[in-house]
């Protein structure tokens, strides 16, 4: 007889605002499934833990903590990685179902793909389902009234440890750079940007969706500053459309 395991879910709970929680999340969350949430160190808040909080939920007593840390330690994170996933495994093997709670969408740059996979490689049977949620940039366009892209432009996700080098270059190549994980290299980013006369095309968003979500237009004021993790930058260069204009005549 085949061996009955739990399904996984990973439920995109979008990346602050708990109206912006999906129906098909919602659901998720009241189904009876456990659930299961991400932190960065043992008995911290978890930020996709306060979402739902802020949409009036308690959180169930069996819900369970699984720690990612903020590292670059390879040696950390394999462990961390393989503690999740055994822990994971064993709870599907039981028979349970587990909703994984996503800030933001459990496609985009989220701890839940690579758990996915990691478990299936321990439970090949085992189902997992993803439920898509609002990402954080495009959240961050409609919070500062922009636009990411119209008819036939161009749209870059950039997360920016790729370097300044790579920025540079891409912003000749797209019309609009969402630019990710800034914090380390605000400064320089901000750099470039005044560099390339784009400061007036920028625009800062920092926890996006929640009570404290910040927005700067006028980015040159970050030099020097602190800034959260979640944290992004959206910059277009229209100049690069002019000149593609120029070119095709």
């Amino acid at each position: 007889m085949a061996k009955h395991y739990g399904t996984l879910t990973g439920a995109s709970l979008g990346p602050g605002d708990p109206g912006l929680i999906t129906r098909s999340a919602w659901d998720a969350l009241h189904s009876g499934a456990r659930w299961v949430y991400p932190v960065k160190r043992a008995g911290e808040e978890s930020y996709a833990l306060a979402i739902v909080r802020r949409a009036g939920l308690a959180v169930p007593a069996d819900a369970v903590e699984l720690v990612f840390p903020m590292t670059r330690d390879a040696r950390a994170l394999a462990d961390a990685w393989a503690v999740a996933a055994t822990k994971v495994a064993e709870l599907l093997i039981e028979g349970k179902d587990l909703v994984f709670l996503v800030e933001g969408d459990a496609s985009t740059f989220a701890t839940f793909g690579h758990l996915a996979r990691v478990v299936q490689e321990h439970l090949p049977d085992a189902k997992v389902t993803t439920i898509p949620g609002v990402s954080s940039f495009a959240a961050a366009a409609a919070s500062s009234g922009r636009s990411l892209a119209e008819e036939d432009e161009t749209l870059a996700v950039v997360p920016a440890a790729y370097g300044i080098r790579v920025i540079d270059r891409m912003l000749d190549e797209f019309d609009s750079l969402i630019l990710l994980k800034i914090k380390p290299m605000l400064d320089e980013i901000v750099d470039l940007i005044d560099a390339r006369g784009l400061l007036n095309e920028s625009c800062f968003i920092e926890k996006v969706g929640a009570p404290d979500e910040r927005i700067v237009r006028d980015v040159s004021t970050l030099r020097g500053t602190s800034v959260n993790y979640l944290s992004l930058m959206l910059v277009r260069n229209p100049e690069r459309r002019r000149r593609q204009g120029r070119s095709e005549r």
